[in-house]
């Protein structure tokens, strides 16, 4: 197949590009190109800004594709201009969107592609919902091929996945385990959460492409193994070789106290904190014979093995260890104080 990723080399894609390539596809890819020097040799490149329509269709000239699949749309005019540059020129358009989008919290924990669309605490899921909704009525209305793709958290070599960081990532996280210093786990860390290591999403992913039971569906694909974030850290601190001192704080106290920038509300009480289960049985059903078989304490080890190999992944965040202190030093002294008593 000819496809066509727009990204390709973040978190999720840069797996199902190394996996597409392998396979001899005819892949392309279109993003600004920082990361080229990573890019399979026989991938072709259209390094340039996707909001220049124009010079995409230099580009791309009057090529055609089975598949475009999009990684880096999160608002609705991002997936206008897709449709107004792919529309007539793909047999499939997939969407990658984000289980964040499901109702927080839902109904019922068990959660499959039906649950509600609704996300009042997160500003970044309602936007993936608007586009959700503007390319099914493209379906609907105009017959545009798309396929929606809802990943949970999906996580690769080049960052350890926790529930509470800064904006510069979690290697502060893995610091402060390594220097014996408590860590912040939402809530009493029994929530349940799924992580998804990248290269089982893609396969999911690709069996969904040129597949004629995915046009106009949603999907969402993650692997079966549920956790609590208890377990959670406590295997990212086998991996350091550690054991890790968790310190539990109320999600609803993490949001009030934290800096603005780290948007602990849409990403704690509209997502992370609500314990969810998926069911990808629909998505079993379109690609038989898909399993994730990555478990999370064999992915962390990869992980941290990765990040200790590569200094330029240890970015540290002061101001989120700062914050972490203050959290935690205040609910002591709260502890200690005889006239709450």
């Amino acid at each position: 197949m000819r496809i066509l990723l727009i990204g390709g080399t973040g978190t999720i894609s840069s797996a199902i590009t190394r996996q597409l390539a392998a396979t001899g596809h005819d892949l392309w890819l279109i993003n600004r190109g920082s990361r080229k020097n990573e890019v399979p040799e026989n991938v072709k490149q259209v390094i340039c800004d996707i909001n220049d329509e124009a010079e995409v269709l230099r580009q791309i000239g009057d090529t055609t594709f089975d598949a475009v699949g999009e990684f880096i749309g999160f608002l609705p005019s991002q997936v206008e201009r897709d449709i107004r540059l792919f529309e007539g020129r793909t047999r499939q358009y997939v969407y990658i969107s984000s289980a964040s989008a499901y109702n927080k919290p839902a109904a019922n924990h068990v959660i499959t592609e039906g649950t509600t669309l609704a996300n009042p605490h997160w500003q970044y899921s309602r936007d993936k919902i608007a586009c959700e909704e503007l390319l099914m009525r493209a379906w609907r209305e105009r017959g545009f091929p798309v396929t929606i793709v809802r990943p949970s958290h999906t996580y690769c070599e080049r960052s350890v996945p926790v529930s509470v960081h800064g904006p510069k990532g979690s290697w502060q996280v893995l610091k402060r385990m390594m220097e014996g210093k408590p860590v912040i786990v939402n809530g009493d860390g029994s929530s349940l959460w799924t992580l998804t290591w990248n290269e089982d999403f893609a396969r999911g992913y690709i069996g969904l492409l040129g597949n004629p039971k995915a046009i106009g569906e949603a999907f969402q694909i993650m692997s079966d193994e549920q956790l609590t974030w208890n377990q959670i850290y406590e295997c990212v601190g086998r991996a350091l070789g550690v054991t890790p001192k968790l310190y539990h704080v109320a999600s609803d106290f993490l949001v009030a106290t934290s800096p603005k920038a780290y948007d602990l509300e849409g990403s704690l009480i509209g997502d992370k904190s609500v314990t969810v289960v998926f069911d990808c049985t629909k998505l079993k059903r379109a690609v038989p014979g898909f399993q994730a078989t990555t478990r999370f304490d064999e992915g962390v080890r990869r992980c941290v093995a990765y990040i200790l190999a590569h200094p330029e992944l240890q970015t540290e965040d002061p101001e989120f260890d700062t914050w972490c202190d203050r959290v935690i030093n205040a609910l002591e002294q709260a502890k200690t104080t005889t006239e709450c008593w």
